[in-house]
């Protein structure tokens, strides 16, 4: 096992390196320019010299005067050594400016996380019990109605009810009003009061899929040979499905939630801007549509580095629930 590990993970490295240079090149590539925005407001200003002149004298305090691979090997070996340089957007280094914002995000993806597994699991395996009775169907048709309908419009019907009819929550923001004049447990309870509508949101247009995810693997098990020998053998219901179906429906299963592991840090660009949580999903956007190399890049590489290592954890996972997978 550890022998497959370290083949692994050193596979993930040579990916991740090609991931990061095709990241690199298409951000190079983008429109979207910090430096030429800043170059064309200061040239704006009275008495300023011309826009190339800025452009040239950015570019070469920046570090983008070199071509596509250069930069992207100048990069690289910052990284290597830990220095991802400062965010030219948000003018603090990328760390920082990322160690600020992540744990929002990351609180409200293990929170609807979850919740999505303790409410789909369950109904998906029930479902299939009862395949094709009412149960099923107004299962089916709630699993349905998460995976069509998009976020924003969850949100919003969320916070029409919720915020605006009834007054539980307030309609955006992370803190309330009075924030700064209650103790700890006080502003414990706002920031957790103001992530309950963005976490139903995020659970609702998550579960539908797992759930059928759960049913379809359910019913496949329960029509193997081995859940028949079960029940001719006399035993319970319950023994059949808890001892022998969850089991071998769990297998698949795991391999799902471990490569939602990335999830969990992306954050969620539309229902974050839609609630104004400040998470790394809006600000990532910031950082893209504002040409921000430097955070961007730390961003996506990060993101890649986690998806490597979600489906290394899947196999993983795999390997611990089926015996009978061998790795050699």
């Amino acid at each position: 096992m550890w022998k497959y590990i370290v083949k692994r993970v050193l596979t993930s490295v040579v990916i991740l390196f090609f991931v990061s240079m095709i990241i690199y090149t298409i951000i190079r590539c983008i429109p979207t320019s910090f430096i030429e925005t800043l170059a064309r407001e200061k040239a704006s200003l009275p008495g300023a010299k011309s826009y190339t002149e800025w452009l040239d004298q950015l570019k070469a305090t920046y570090g983008m005067d070199s071509g596509i691979i250069q930069g992207f090997f100048q990069w690289l070996a910052s990284a290597v050594r830990g220095e991802f340089g400062d965010s030219w957007y948000f003018n603090i280094p990328v760390t920082e400016k990322f160690a600020n914002v992540i744990w929002d995000s990351f609180y409200l993806g293990v929170v609807s996380f979850v919740l999505q597994i303790v409410i789909a699991i369950p109904l998906g395996i029930l479902s299939a019990r009862k395949q094709y009775s009412r149960t099923d169907y107004a299962i089916t048709v709630f699993a349905l109605i998460g995976i069509s309908l998009p976020g924003f419009f969850f949100a919003t019907i969320l916070k029409l009810i919720f915020s605006i009819h009834l007054g539980w929550f307030d309609l955006y923001g992370k803190v309330g009003r009075y924030y700064g004049q209650l103790d700890a447990w006080g502003k414990f309870l706002d920031v957790a009061a103001h992530f309950v509508l963005p976490i139903a949101t995020l659970t609702i247009i998550s579960v539908g899929s797992l759930m059928r995810y759960t049913r379809t693997n359910m019913l496949e098990v329960l029509n193997s040979d081995f859940i028949r020998t079960a029940r001719a053998k006399g035993l319970s219901e319950s023994t059949v499905i808890n001892k022998h179906a969850f089991r071998n429906t769990l297998i698949p299963i795991v391999t799902i939630i471990g490569g939602t592991l990335p999830g969990l840090f992306a954050g969620a660009m539309i229902t974050e801007t839609l609630f104004q949580i400040p998470g790394i999903g809006y600000t990532s956007y910031l950082a893209m549509t504002s040409g921000d190399i430097p955070f961007f890049m730390f961003y996506m590489t990060f993101m890649a580095a986690l998806t490597l290592m979600g489906n290394l954890i899947s196999d993983i996972l795999y390997a611990v629930v089926d015996p009978r997978v061998r790795v050699g």
